[in-house]
């Protein structure tokens, strides 16, 4: 296979694709892979190309939204 994009997989290599890359899916180090898998969805059903929920993650933790944010006199927890 040459191209991981939606327009060149199926759902079936989609999902191996994912699988393989995680590695361990049966979530049985300490059940992160299982959140991985379900970050990766929106690729295997052909939604999203697994470079946009890439680029979505990393745009999340890089721009600490979770984080405190200025408040009137000082900061809260968002």
């Amino acid at each position: 296979m040459s191209s991981i994009l939606i327009k060149d997989t199926t759902k079936e290599e989609r999902e191996r694709i994912v699988a393989e890359s995680i590695g361990n899916i049966n979530g049985s180090c300490d059940g992160c892979s299982l959140g991985l898998i379900e970050m990766y969805q929106p690729y295997i059903d052909g939604i999203k190309e697994i470079r946009e929920i890439n680029m979505e993650f990393r745009a999340h933790y890089e721009s600490g939204v979770d984080g405190p944010q200025k408040a009137d006199c000082g900061y809260k927890m968002v």
